[in-house]
């Protein structure tokens, strides 16, 4: 058999109304400490906080036995030495009700976050009248515990669709506006051709002066010829030289 343990969804906190009117102060405490808790119900869980709201009313008129009025006694410190400070019950219960009944109901339930936790679904009232109409409580008489209803009853969680994709639609211009749009786009296309053709042809004159400076790297070839003939007048001058040049004379002949 496995064990069962409670879930979110199936816990519900429901409220309920106990008359305090007449009841003795511990018996009142060990019913609602019992309804806080959560125990009347078959999903009951230790660990987890499965119980229900309960309003006292009329805590005023609660009662104690025997001797209690005078031999107990509620204890406060102030944290000093010396500071405790002790009140009668039979005082506690004429000058302060409500803080009697909740300390009462304090002291039987967990002394952990959970018993704080639990502490909070109660509520005290001094008089007949309580400020939780809205809630719509329950009245049971002390040592009545709530009928079991069942697990609530959850509405199943459908998952939602992502609603398809509306096409949107275009706005379509008046013809009058496109006969508009469309000289003002030729106007600025008109207006962008010549600004950049300007921009073209400098690159185009740049890349047609290149090709001229080749013909001035071919004119050294030209001083060549010219060096040349200037040779040549200096070698006919020097063979002209050479017939000028002075023969040893001959011998004259002598006469005889």
């Amino acid at each position: 058999m496995k064990t069962y343990s409670p879930k979110p969804d199936h816990i519900e906190h429901r409220w309920y109304v106990m008359d305090a009117s007449g009841q003795v102060l511990g018996r009142l405490a060990t019913e609602v400490a019992t309804i806080l808790r959560g125990k009347h119900k078959p999903i009951y869980a230790p660990h987890m906080d499965v119980g229900d709201h309960v309003i006292v009313v009329n805590a005023d008129k609660v009662e104690i036995t025997g001797n209690k009025a005078k031999d107990k006694f509620s204890y406060t410190h102030s944290g000093y030495p010396g500071g405790i400070r002790a009140v009668s019950y039979g005082d506690l219960l004429a000058t302060r009700p409500v803080a009697a009944v909740e300390k009462a109901i304090r002291g039987m339930l967990p002394k952990t976050r959970l018993g704080r936790q639990q502490i909070k679904k109660l509520h005290v009232i001094a008089g007949p009248q309580h400020p939780h109409q809205a809630q719509q409580p329950v009245a049971i008489a002390v040592g009545h515990r709530p009928a079991w209803e069942g697990l609530p009853v959850r509405e199943a969680k459908v998952p939602m669709k992502a609603a398809p994709k509306k096409p949107v639609a275009k706005a379509v211009a008046p013809e009058a506006d496109k006969a508009e749009a469309k000289p003002a786009a030729k106007a600025t296309a008109t207006k962008a051709a010549p600004a950049a053709k300007p921009a073209a042809k400098p690159a185009a004159k740049a890349t047609a002066t290149k090709p001229a400076a080749k013909p001035a790297t071919k004119a050294a070839p030209a001083a060549k010829p010219a060096a040349k003939p200037a040779a040549k007048p200096a070698a006919k001058a020097a063979a002209a030289k050479k017939p000028t040049a002075k023969k040893p004379a001959k011998p004259a002949e002598t006469e005889e």
